[in-house]
This record gives C-alpha cells, sequence and structure tokens, in this order.
C-alpha cells in the first residue's frame, strides 16, 4: 500500500502529536501510569497508531518490555519515530550508571538491571550542540548489549495494520496498545473496519495477552469528521460506539478470552479526565 501523506491528517497522523499534547520536559506519558507496573514486563508489544514513537520508546526503554512494534500508516511519522529513539538514546545514561556492572569480555553477559535505566541523565542541550549519539551495535561494545535491551528491543514499520499483517505478527504479543487511533480506524473503515481491528487484535494476542484501548469518545469524531467525505459519510453510517463497544461481537470474543486468562484490561481515561 502506498504510504499515507500526512498533509491532511485523515488518519489522525498528526505531526509533534505528542508534544502540544503533553508537556512534561521528560515526555512521559500519563496514560501509561495508569496501568499496572508489570504489564509490560518482559513482553512484546504492539504499538498501534504509534505516531513518533513517544509511548513505544518510553514503554521499551522504561518499562521492562522485551520486544517493542510500533506500526503507523504514515511512512514519515514512523522515520521520525525512528530518529526518536535515537534521541532516547542519546539521553539515557550509561548502563553501568543503571546498576548494570561491566563484565569481563563481550562474551559475557551483562546481567539485567534491577530498575529500569536512567532515561533522562544528559540534558537536551548535550544532544542539541553534539548531535545525537550513534545506535551501538553489540559487538563494537567491550560488554554485551541483549536485543533484548534498549535501543535494540524496539522497531518500527509502516503498515495500515487494520488490512496488512507485518511480519512481527507471527511471533504473537502479550500487550496491544491502542491510545487515540480507534476513532480513526472507525471513522477511515466504519463499523466494518473497527470491527476487523478488534479481530486483529483477537488474532494476534497471544494466550494470556492484554488489550490496552483508549476509546474516544463520540463527541470527538465531529471535528475530525470534517477532514474529508468519506470520515464523513462513515461518520453518519456508523452504528457502533465508542461506550458501547465491548458490546460488539468481535469485542465481546476479545473480552471473553482474555478475562479466561485473567487479563482483561478495560478502557483506560485520557489525561484530561479525572481518574475514577
Amino acid at each position: 500500500m502506498t504510504a499515507v501523506s500526512s498533509k491532511i491528517p485523515t488518519h489522525g497522523n498528526y505531526h509533534n502529536y505528542h508534544g502540544y499534547r503533553y508537556h512534561h520536559p521528560g515526555g512521559h506519558d500519563s496514560r501509561l501510569a495508569l496501568l499496572p507496573r508489570g504489564l509490560f514486563t518482559n513482553a512484546r508489544v504492539l504499538d498501534v497508531g504509534c505516531n513518533e514513537g513517544w509511548v513505544s520508546g518510553e514503554i521499551a526503554q522504561s518499562w521492562g518490555a522485551r520486544r517493542v512494534v510500533g506500526v503507523d500508516i504514515d511512512d514519515t511519522l514512523v522515520r521520525m519515530a525512528w530518529r526518536r529513539r535515537r534521541t532516547l538514546w542519546s539521553h539515557q545514561a550509561p548502563l553501568s550508571s543503571a546498576g548494570t556492572s561491566r563484565p569481563n569480555s563481550k562474551r559475557e553477559r551483562a546481567p539485567v538491571p534491577a530498575s529500569p535505566p536512567v532515561a533522562d541523565y544528559f540534558p537536551a542541550s548535550c544532544q542539541h550542540m553534539f548531535g545525537p549519539l550513534p545506535i551501538p551495535a553489540a559487538d563494537t561494545l567491550d560488554f554485551d548489549i541483549s536485543e533484548n535491551t534498549f535501543p535494540h528491543n524496539i522497531s518500527f514499520r509502516r503498515a495500515d495494520w487494520v488490512n496488512e499483517s507485518i511480519p512481527e505478527d507471527d511471533g504473537g504479543y502479550n500487550v496491544i496498545v491502542a491510545f487515540s487511533v480507534s476513532k480513526w480506524i472507525h471513522l477511515n473503515g466504519g463499523d466494518a473496519g473497527l470491527s476487523r481491528f478488534f479481530e486483529r487484535v483477537y488474532a494476534t494476542l497471544v494466550s494470556g495477552g492484554t488489550f490496552v484501548l483508549e476509546a474516544q469518545p463520540r463527541e470527538s469524531y465531529i471535528k475530525a469528521r470534517k477532514l474529508h467525505p468519506t470520515l464523513q459519510e462513515n461518520a453518519q453510517t456508523s452504528q457502533m460506539r465508542p461506550e458501547n463497544f465491548e458490546a460488539t461481537a468481535m469485542f465481546h470474543w476479545v473480552q471473553a478470552w482474555a478475562e479466561a486468562w485473567g487479563a482483561w484490561r478495560r478502557p483506560i481515561p485520557s489525561p484530561s479526565r479525572p481518574v475514577c
């Protein structure tokens, strides 16, 4: 499929989306703080609609994920996500400073730190003055960096994941995250497109997997649908409503399947809404 243009963000593919929505120096996404701390530990994670990779990068760097895949329909945003990976690496403390001792040889694997690395060790001015640090290959250091260690545990794909499979799908995911994307899937694909998204989630979650969905409220569709006639038409004809997503057939299957393994997580509130 041809890469989507980002001039008109009909898929919610806004540039600097996190920059204007979350004003905090460290770039921490407050939605992640609402989730159980151990949810991502040693997990294979898919971030659907990853945009510039803010959420994907934080999960990979600071939440103990084994592997994180960010997927977005916009090629420009995916390229920016790869650059953000390098930015995060440039701000991170050296691994030895995060409690990881350096082994005697390259072949001796460094132990996994008991706590996440210090993500904001170097000030942003260092990168502005000298440029971002290069991503090191594991065999170029005097200690081993595992492929499950940031920055090697994260990658990005350009794909319309609702309609296209990616190679990482074959291994399945322990956690699938969908932040601020359900509205755009719904407006572009209608009820059928949204149901297909839920089917894809069902098919790629492993046993005991968790689906974290931030379902955007129906009132937020009003402004978005004005971007394109297709969005307007789907908004008028769709019957599914965010408040009733759990009652839809496929979503119910995902819920029932996950509940059988004790892993269901309800949709989380947005940062602008109080947590009840």
